[in-house]
Order: structure tokens, then sequence, then C-alpha cells
């Protein structure tokens, strides 16, 4: 085995091609892992130069300066600081810079040379900076910076040998900081440094006639205009989540059949019984409750990285930046929120990049109200059910089911406005400052290896917390057991029965009994479990197809009345079941998440508290207007 002598370090701003990069120096060769005390993910890999000798590369969070603030890109800074407990200084950096900004990525540039260690400027995207007009020299850039310069374009592999050759040894001397003079303070410093920036651009990177507008320029003109601009993203928006819902439909019925063969195949390879009870019904039908949405994640991760990749995700979160200021957020929330939409986990793990700590905590905080497609299922069988409609695309449907999503939303700011004014201003004011990249193909490599890291890590999520809860319901759903062979007497026998007439008192003001209450119970595992409950509650036998099994219970759930004859699922408390699965925290490893992402216990308690109390009083006060409504 060779020996890894040297760590080098990946630095630069965000979207300057860093993860490109080190996907194409180390390739299968990478380990995630996860920095002393957050959650934030490690990735570093190995590769060896030209000469043999193997190299440990570090792919660090992308950083604008090294006193950020936003936890992402303070792991960085620690890292390349040597703060960092678990991670040794890095030998060599690695600073990548886009090509076509090079003005604003130098800042970044002459701090990590004003650290002293060895270091070579990745130049990259010279082929999007030549499109817009620019005109390099790396030579005089090299000669001006006092390191080497490799010229790149990373998505395409030019440069990568030239990169790994720059790595060589002996190491070279530590670049001289020779637009420093000793006793500086920081804002001369500041502008000492931008004064340097301002000459070496001049020489090495001259850009066109100020005539000249570049293709990106005029694109957003458009895109980022006060009506074009909304009417943009508003389109953008529309064709994301539609092709979502639309094109999910096909692998998620495979999913579907996959689990229900698997289920057949274990069920018929083992005697009846309890282990055989918990294999088929409890890990396969509780994991497979929440695997069955993978399709629906993938999808939205790709068309988000279609989006940020191609440039445009930057304007849409400029274009928001104004409207969520009004409740307290900037448009980095944007992208958290957005997320939140197929599951609340990737949401809340999208907000480390918020510099604002408060804002970050506000929005962890309210990205559970975003409508995740957990929630999609049981709109599927309550919406037609309000309605006296079959299952269907109508626009009555399609209307309600806006207005749920919206619900949510709004509900979500309005929170986060109040929240956000309750914890105080910063001690530091932060202004909302994002890059606007240019407008370039997207890079698929990037895409496809995003998508599939997201995907693993829901997939291994639904195989530690989603099994582990998965168990524990099974467990109160099946014991202490009953002789009684029917499903519905078995469960009101179970635990989870007597823990469900314990809390019909509970759920009488919202319109419903201990059946719909046990129901909303096994639904903390994962929401969609609660069609599967209600079937079970209600004697509605299993249908092959899912849309059938869906239409079947609304038939029973139309029929079902109080012991004094009054139906039960009407207008008021179908609305009302509806506002509680809107607002209800009903998924625990959210809540360990917000745990694990805030640092603390009483965050996620709080959070899970909050919505669940207001989720039954938002519930109670609808059915309780409702019922008096002639």
């Amino acid at each position: 085995m060779t020996e890894i002598k040297d760590t080098v370090a990946l630095a630069g701003n965000p979207n300057a091609g860093k993860t490109t990069i080190f996907n194409a120096l180390t390739g299968s060769n990478q380990r995630v892992g996860n920095y002393a005390g957050v959650t934030i993910e490690k990735k570093s890999g190995e590769f060896f130069t030209p000469h043999g000798r193997k190299v440990r590369v570090i792919d660090l969070p992308g950083c604008y300066a090294l006193n950020a603030e936003s936890l992402d890109q303070q792991i960085a800074a620690r890292v390349l600081l040597g703060q960092d407990s678990l991670e040794p200084p890095p030998s060599w950096i690695i600073n990548v810079v886009d090509a076509s900004a090079l003005e604003r990525h130098l800042m970044l540039t002459l701090e990590l040379m004003e650290l002293g260690r060895p270091m070579v400027l990745a130049l990259n995207m010279i082929d999007v900076a030549e499109n817009q007009g620019i005109r390099l020299d790396p030579r005089l850039l090299s000669e001006q910076l006092g390191i080497a310069v490799v010229p790149m374009q990373a998505s395409h592999g030019k440069g990568l040998i030239e990169l790994k050759q720059s790595v060589r040894h002996p190491l070279p001397l530590p670049p001289e900081s020779k637009w420093l003079r000793p006793g500086m303070s920081d804002e001369e410093k500041r502008e000492a440094r931008l004064r340097f920036i301002h000459e070496t651009c001049l020489l090495a990177a001259r850009r066109p006639d100020a005539a000249q507008v570049a293709l990106s320029d005029q694109l957003d003109r458009f895109f980022l205009h006060p009506i074009g601009g909304w009417l943009a993203l508003l389109v953008a928006m529309f064709v994301l989540f539609w092709t979502i819902f639309r094109f999910s439909e096909i692998p998620m019925g495979w999913l579907e059949f996959a689990q229900e063969w698997l289920q057949s195949v274990v069920s018929n390879s083992m005697a009846p019984g309890d282990l055989n009870d918990l294999l088929t019904q409890g890990i396969i039908g509780g994991v497979g409750s929440v695997l069955v949405f993978l399709p629906q994640i993938v999808l939205l991760f790709f068309l988000i990285g279609l989006l940020e990749s191609s440039g445009y995700m930057a304007r849409a979160a400029f274009m928001m930046d104004g409207l969520m200021s009004r409740v307290g957020l900037s448009g980095k929330a944007f992208l958290p929120l957005l997320s939140s939409y197929a599951c609340a986990i990737p949401g809340i793990l999208a907000t480390r990049t918020i510099d604002s700590a408060k804002e970050r905590l506000v929005t962890i905080f309210v990205a559970p109200w975003m409508s995740c497609s957990a929630r999609l299922p049981v709109y599927l069988l309550l919406v037609p059910l309000l309605l006296h409609e079959k299952e269907g695309g109508s626009m009555r449907q399609a209307l309600v089911m806006t207005a749920l999503y919206a619900t949510g939303t709004l509900t979500a700011f309005l929170v986060a406005k109040v929240l956000r004014k309750k914890l105080g201003p910063d001690e530091r004011k932060h202004h909302f400052m994002i890059e606007l990249p240019p407008f370039r193909r997207p890079q698929w490599n990037y895409i496809l290896r995003h998508v599939c890291d997201r995907a693993w890590a829901f997939v291994k999520n639904a195989g530690t917390i989603i099994l582990a809860i998965s168990i524990i319901l099974w467990a109160l759903q099946t014991y202490p057991k009953s002789e009684s062979d029917d499903p519905a007497e078995r469960l009101s026998h179970s635990m989870m029965g007597r823990i469900s007439r314990v809390i019909e008192p509970i759920f009488r003001p919202l319109g419903h009994d201990g059946k719909t209450g046990a129901a909303i119970l096994t639904s903390f595992a994962a929401r969609e479990v609660f069609v599967s409950s209600m079937a079970i509650v209600h004697h509605v036998e299993e249908a092959e197809d899912e849309n059938l099994a869906r239409a079947s219970l609304r038939d029973t759930l139309q029929d079902t009345a109080w012991p004094d004859g009054r139906p039960m699922f009407t207008t008021a408390s179908l609305i009302s079941l509806l506002l509680f699965y809107i607002y209800a925290l009903q998924c625990l490893p959210t809540s360990a998440v917000v745990a694990r992402e805030t640092g603390s216990w009483k965050w996620a308690v709080s959070q899970f508290l909050f919505m669940t109390a207001f989720a039954w009083l938002t519930a109670c006060l609808a059915y309780q207007i409702g019922i008096r409504i002639p």
C-alpha cells in the first residue's frame, strides 16, 4: 500500500467547480464523513500524481472569505487555518476560481496566499470566460501572483493532468504577499487586496469593451425583470412540480410492486407467526412505504441540480429575496424551503448556507410546513371524498390541492415573521449577497453524482431511523395479541388501540373517533401509512391497484356514522383532518435531524409540540365553526 504523505485542500468560492475537479481527481476513491461537531459532509479521496505519489484531497465547502459567518463557510475556514481538531492543516491548497469572475474570486485567493502554504491556482471555466470575450493570460497571472496557474475546463477533463503535475516535490516556497505592509489594519489590508486585484486583472484578464454585452447579461434583462422575472419563476416552479408528480408515477409503481413481491416471497417462505408479520408488515411494509417516494425525491434533486448547474437557481433566490425579506428571511432560505416540498430533511440540511444563525433557526422551524411528498397519499384519499368526486384530474381537485399547499406555505411565512421578531435582530447585521454565475450548459456528471448522493442518504435514513420506528409501531399494533381474526378487533385490543381509546377525547372536538385517532398515531412513522391504517380499522379489503384501494376506502368512509347515526366524515370533519395533516409534524426522523442541526433537542421538541398543538387547534376551530354553519 502506498503511503499518503500529503493532504491537498480544494478551496474556492461557491459555484467555482471545486466538486467537479474533486470528482475528476478522485474518481470512485472517495469517502464521505462529517466534520467534528456538525453534520456537514466532509468529502475526501485520493489520487496519484504523474510521479506515482499518493495524495489525499479534501473538498471543502465553498466560501467567500476566511471570516465568513455561515456554518459551512466557517468549517472551510477552520480547516484552512489549521483549527479543526480532526483534520490536520493541508500541505497544499488548490484554489479553484471561476475565470469568468476572476475579480471576485481573487479576493479569497489573496487571503489564502497570506496563510503561507504552498498553493496552486486552478483557473477553471476558461471556456465560459472566452465566450464572454475575456482575454486571459495565465502566464502573466502566474507571474503577478507568484504561484502556479493551471487553465482548466473541469467539466470536460481539460487541464486535469497539468493540475496533478503542479502538486510536485519538493514543496515550493510559500507565496509572497507583496500587496501587504507591516502594521496594516484590516481595512487597509482589504483596500490593498482590492488594488492588487484590479492591477492583476488589467494585465491578465482584459475584458471586452463596455459596449459588448454578454449573452448571460442579456438573459438577465428578462430573468431579473420585475415582471418577466416573476413570470419565469412561476413557470419554472410549475414545470418543476408538474414534472415531479407526472413522471414519478411509473417508478413509484415499480417500487410498490417490488415491495409487494418481496412481502409475498418472505411470507410464503416462512411459517405464519409474529416473525413473519414483523418482516413483512413491520419492516418491509414500514420502510417500503417511505422508499416508495424515492422517485419523487430523486426527480426533485435532479431538477434542482439542473436549475443550479445552469445558473438559474441563483436568479430565483435573488427574485425571492424581496418577498422573503418581508417575513424576516432572505433569498438564501428559498432553496431549503423549496427542497422541503419533497422532504423536509434535505431542506433542513440545505439551511447550512444561511449566514444568520437566527434566520437559519427560523427556516428550520417552518420547513416542515412545506407540504412534502409523504402528505400526497393522504390528500389523494381525502380531497375526492371532500368534493364527492372520483379520484382524478378534475379542476376542482386541482384547486383544492393547490390551496392545501398554499395554506402550509403562507402559514410558514406568517410564523417565520413572528418568530423572527421574537428572536430579535442579529448581533451583526447580515446582507443578502449571492453570486450570479453565468448561464451555462448543465454539468451532467455533477448533477447525476449529486442526485445519487442524496438518494443514498435518503435510503440510509430509511434503513436506520425509519426502520426502528416501524418496528416499534408494529409492536404497538401487535401486542398484546387478541384471539380474534378480525384485523380491526386485533388493532383495538393492541396497545395502539388502547392508546387510541385514551386519546379519543382529544380527537372528538376535531370530529373524529378513536379509530381515526389510531390511524393518525400510526402515521407518525410515515404520513402515508394513514391510508393503510384507515383501511384496516374500517374493514376495507386490500386491492392490487392503489387507486382502487383508495376508492373502496372512500366509499366505506362515506357510509361511516357515529353511534347516533350522524355521518362521521362530513365537510367539516374532512377539512379538519386535512388541516391537521398540513400542520402536524408527523415525522420523527425530521425531529432527529432538527436536533442534530440545531445542536439541541430543545428546538426539536419545541417544534414538535408547537406544530402538533397548532394543528390540533386549527383543526378544532375549523370543525367547530363548520358544524355551526347551516
